[in-house]
């Protein structure tokens, strides 16, 4: 079947307007490492997905999920061991503090989740969100959608702070002058919520500010905002949805580059490699206090099959050396981007952590105007060119490079010789 045929077939069973991918879309078939595949057998290189975290189908992967699948599957009403293993295994990446977790099947769960531990544990309902963010698809994470809903908070519960950046920063102060500044923001929203009579809660940020387009935080804010928070008496939660599992490559988690300790972390895409997993970790009070008076309990989450393939999934990080991996590669492509932006006007700023990467594409360097059609026609070019590749950002004008760990510096050397020459060709 034809894409035009696969389209219109789609518009009839999942409804107009069901996003894909590119100008034309790619019918993938097969996946292996950092390779997809599609129905004609032309090879893509992989420079997008972070959920297949150890690459497409690794195989020891791929082996424990059949393994337990051929086993027993059941829910966590029944005693199983593999799930204290597993979250032994998964609470000791991360601070101490966080020794409990609740497993779900998705990042929305795992959030919406949190934000029910929050708004219990404090009383509050008031919750601060970045105004260039998103952190799942339910109707109680919308409502911190503001990359989709003009920037802007969609209820009176909830307060949009601009995200810290010091590319286009909010004033002209420099260094912790600047990080005061943004944390200002965070102060400014906690006092309106008291103003208008609304408990306060928390805070929810993915640490890299990664759909605000790994922006360089300024120097302290994590501290000073946080600060703010917690002499509210709110709680901090960390969505490392994006950010977790070794992708930063200095740390295992996006919390631990800012040396702020969350109280609670949400997990997800990464964790299970492609199959649903997520969840979130937190302390034994907040835990324990939730669990006091609600009876929380999730079906699929924490089955057997998640968890072996969730340990499966920390076995490959850590035999296979993901997470140093991710830091020297992910270093040769920022050193790569940066003398290509020393050749190419159109590169702005590059900035990122490890594996996850941004390239701003910009008309200028003095306006910083974003270059909108160019950076969608170089995502569209790339794809052309058997390389695939996304974009982020406010203005949409941020290559985004966020590739399976395996990435290799040879397959870095094809995605910046292609991306040259792309560039060079508009």
């Amino acid at each position: 079947m034809n894409n035009k045929d696969l389209l219109e077939r789609r518009d009839r069973l999942l409804g107009v307007g069901a996003p894909v991918f590119y100008d034309e879309p790619v019918h993938i078939v097969r996946g292996e490492d950092v390779w997809l595949y599609d129905v004609d057998g032309k090879q893509y290189l992989d420079v997008y997905n972070n959920v297949p975290n150890v690459g497409h189908c690794h195989p020891h992967v791929v082996e424990a999920l059949q393994k337990q699948s051929a086993t027993v599957n059941v829910h966590t009403r029944y005693l199983h061991e593999l799930i204290l293993e597993y979250v032994e295994r998964l609470t000791n990446t991360h601070d101490d503090s966080l020794s409990m977790a609740f497993l779900t099947c998705s990042g929305t769960e795992a959030n919406e989740l949190a934000l029910r531990m929050a708004r219990f544990i404090t009383g509050g309902e008031g919750i601060i969100c970045s105004n260039a963010t998103y952190h799942g698809n339910s109707e109680a994470v919308d409502e911190l959608a503001t990359l989709f809903h003009d920037f802007k908070a969609k209820s009176k519960r909830v307060k949009a702070v601009p995200y810290p950046e010091s590319y286009r920063p909010l004033s002209d102060a420099k260094g912790e002058a600047l990080a005061d500044v943004y944390a200002d923001e965070v102060k400014k929203a906690i006092d309106e919520f008291k103003e208008e009579g609304i408990g306060f809660a928390g805070i929810l940020f993915c640490p890299i500010f990664a759909n605000e387009g790994l922006p360089n935080i300024p120097e302290g804010y994590m501290q000073k905002a946080m600060q703010h928070v917690r002499d509210a008496g709110g709680l901090y939660i960390a969505d490392e949805v994006q950010s977790g599992f070794a992708r930063t490559g200095s740390h295992m988690w996006g919390y631990q580059n800012s040396g702020v300790v969350p109280d609670i972390v949400t997990m997800g895409k990464p964790m299970g490699n492609g199959y649903p997993l997520a969840g979130l970790v937190a302390g034994a009070d907040l835990v324990n206090a939730f669990r006091k008076d609600i009876m929380y309990f999730n079906t699929f989450g924490g089955n057997p099959v998640q968890c072996a393939v969730g340990m499966a999934v920390l076995d490959v990080i850590e035999n296979e050396k993901l997470q140093d991996n991710s830091l020297t590669t992910g270093q040769y492509v920022k050193d790569g981007l940066n003398k290509l932006k020393d050749k190419h006007d159109i590169i702005g700023d590059v900035r990122g952590h490890g594996l996850f990467i941004g390239a701003e594409l910009v008309k200028d360097h003095v306006s910083k105007e974003g270059a909108v059609e160019e950076s969608a026609r170089v995502v569209n070019e790339m794809k052309e060119r058997g390389i695939l590749l996304s974009k982020i950002g406010v203005h949409n004008n941020i290559l985004k490079i966020r590739p399976p760990l395996p990435f290799s510096k040879d397959n870095a050397d094809q995605l910046l010789s292609t991306l040259d020459d792309v560039l060079a060709g508009l």
